[in-house]
């Protein structure tokens, strides 16, 4: 085959994003489809930032297209030089033509890389975008990138109304599905009015459910921590609020601790969540762990021969939101997901340390609280370490580093491995015999496991079937967490298809979520699908996995006397090779992916916490919201 300059592609202007939508939205599946919202809307925040947008409205149509509607200044509609065409027109249909590259039009902005518009106009059906500015309605009309309708006057509007009107229909060519869920958007939208005090965002919905909320925070971060804390007990009620501008960086700080053992804290650069966080990030653990060590030395909380406490012992049980706002943000890729700008780590270390003092100097009950929680934690970080020191030479003095109930496979190949959580020793016993010996292991669980959710990290090590998991896993937990020792590829928790086995089913996605939560990210955990029925007629038998399917099966079939129909209460009621055909075989088997939506992890701990936690009032108000949503109720 002939390899010459013919082959070279050029792909002229939007096309590179049709081609690799990938590399500009993160993926075509629902969270790139979401992104395209938070496009538009972030390009409304930046006019809020810049302090020249209170208010902006998202609908959801009945088409399911989105229109995002904001009083901004509004797109500018005068002719861009260079490009001979108006710059309304240059923002929807050209890569990298925005206005933060330079110039004095944003001091501060999400957006930096002048794709949001284009990106979004490239991956539509059609776009829209109608500008309100100095008494005139200015409209265009894009089609998959290309313009349908040049920039038009098409009406008049009050001398003092501005902003910008944006309407898109995703491509049905492009996406893997096109229809917007309201609960996602309500949850990156409620966190962007939480991060901009002040400024009022809408969403709407006018499909058939017609739902509509409102989010409006004139507190800012300090209303999130208070959010997110919901669910829990605070130590305090104070919420602690650190601001100030140091080096062009404006850093906010909020933080609250609570009677729980995990911390949550979520990061933020012009509005956009840093989950795998960066140098604001490491400059406000510097400064917590420094301020309360030498409070709780100056006031003798933590005596001569004690050690100092680590950030990990001042964390638990921590709320924090750092949110900073930098002129020209250095992010590590176009996903931004961590921020690289030195001088935050500078800014929010000097503004949390001096702030930080002053508030334990002046508040010293909770500073004593603060600090006694610590060393609490401290205390019960060395005991889980004893507990896990014994673990490890244990194993090593028996020999045996594996749990004893653990059917191990044969091969050694992480990659074609696959380890089963099976409840119980019946259910185990008809895996084990079920099972390819090569590449499957089998660890049964004796009962449920601990709720992590409220046990610290010594109680943790402390459980059996835990420590067997955290062995049988070979990764460690916590911040011994080694990716690369992961002995099986795929991690299946296999339960009944009952309301225990849904119970079994959320404590482990608690432990894992807690402990080892790169395990979800990284997509190694499974939910295994048992079938609810067995359907038996003229020696032909069929499976059914929902009672809608059972329904399927039996208008193909026919229904009369020579249907047999079993319901199967757990998989204990399965022989070895049903279990085999229906749960574990990798050809015919359905198995639902565990994953981690990175845009809404405050809203995932949250989740947990509301669940799993101690907290009675918010679990009662969590079911009777979503009670009307259950569509599969085991009665």
């Amino acid at each position: 085959m002939n390899y010459d300059a013919s082959q070279i592609q050029i792909l002229e202007g939007l096309e590179a994003v049709r081609k690799r939508p990938g590399m500009y939205i993160g993926s075509i599946s629902s969270r790139g489809l979401h992104h395209l919202v938070y496009e538009i809307v972030d390009n409304s925040v930046d006019e809020a930032l810049a302090g020249f947008c209170t208010q902006i409205d998202v609908t959801i149509n009945v088409d399911n297209s989105i229109t995002v509607v904001d009083n901004g200044r509004g797109i500018p509609v005068d002719t861009q030089k260079r490009a001979g065409r108006p710059a309304l027109e240059v923002v929807f249909s050209t890569l990298h033509a925005g206005g933060k590259f330079g110039g004095d039009g944003y001091k501060v902005s999400g957006g930096l890389h002048g794709v949001g518009a284009s990106v979004v106009n490239a991956l539509s059906e059609w776009t829209k975008a109608k500008v309100y500015r100095d008494g005139k309605i200015y409209e265009v009309l894009f089609s998959r990138g290309s313009i349908v309708k040049e920039m038009r006057i098409t009406g008049e509007c009050a001398k003092e109304k501005a902003g910008t009107e944006v309407t898109f229909l995703p491509d049905k060519e492009i996406f893997e599905e096109t229809v917007y869920e309201y609960d996602i958007l309500r949850t990156r939208l409620r966190e962007t009015a939480f991060l901009t005090k002040g400024l009022r965002i809408t969403l709407t919905d006018d499909r058939e459910e017609k739902r509509h909320d409102e989010f409006h925070y004139e507190g800012g971060v300090k209303e999130f921590v208070q959010y997110l804390n919901r669910g829990k007990t605070p130590l305090y009620s104070d919420t602690i609020y650190c601001e100030g501008e140091r080096e062009d960086v404006y850093v906010e700080v909020s933080m609250q601790h609570n009677d729980a053992y995990t911390e949550n804290i979520y990061s933020f650069v012009n509005n956009i969540n840093t989950p795998e966080g960066g140098t604001h990030l490491t400059g406000f653990k510097n400064a917590l762990t420094k301020t309360l060590n030498d409070y709780a030395r100056k006031n003798k909380l933590l005596k001569e021969s004690e050690n100092n406490l680590s950030g990990e012992d001042i964390r638990e049980g921590l709320t924090a939101i750092v949110s900073v706002k930098v002129k020209n943000p250095q992010f590590e890729g176009q996903t931004k997901q961590k921020l690289g700008n030195s001088e935050a780590a500078t800014a929010v270390n000097s503004v949390v340390s001096e702030q930080l003092t002053y508030f334990l100097e002046q508040n010293p009950m909770v500073a004593r609280q603060i600090c006694e929680k610590s060393i609490n934690a401290q205390r019960a970080r060395v005991a889980a370490r004893k507990a896990r020191d014994i673990t490890r030479r244990k194993s090593a003095l028996d020999g045996m580093s594996l749990p004893g109930k653990l059917a191990d496979c044969s091969s050694k190949i992480p990659k074609e491995c696959e380890i089963f959580i099976v409840e119980g020793d019946s259910a185990g016993g008809s895996a084990k015999s079920a099972r390819k010996r090569e590449t499957q292991a089998i660890l049964p669980l004796r009962g449920k496991i601990l709720n992590v959710e409220k046990a610290r990290l010594d109680r943790v090590y402390g459980n059996a079937e835990i420590k067997a998991m955290i062995t049988a896993f070979g990764t460690g937990i916590h911040n011994d967490f080694d990716i690369s020792k992961l002995r099986y590829d795929k991690i299946i928790i296999m339960t009944d298809a009952d309301v225990d086995g849904a119970h079994i089913d959320t404590l482990m996605l608690t432990f894992i979520y807690r402990f080892m939560p790169e395990l979800i990210k990284k997509g190694h955990v499974y939910l295994a699908q048992p079938p609810l029925y067995k359907l038996e007629k003229n020696k032909k038998v069929w499976y059914a996995y929902s009672d809608e399917q059972l329904n399927q099966i039996l208008n193909e079939v026919g229904r009369d006397q020579s249907n047999k129909i079993q319901r199967y209460k757990g998989l204990g009621e399965m022989d070895a090779e049903q279990l085999w055909e229906t749960t574990m075989d990798p050809e015919s088997r359905v198995l639902l992916k565990v994953m981690i939506d990175e845009d809404s992890t405050s809203e995932l701990d949250l989740t947990f916490t509301t669940l799993m936690g101690d907290q009675v009032e918010p679990r009662r108000e969590f079911i009777e919201e979503n009670a009307k949503y259950v569509k599969n109720l085991d009665i």
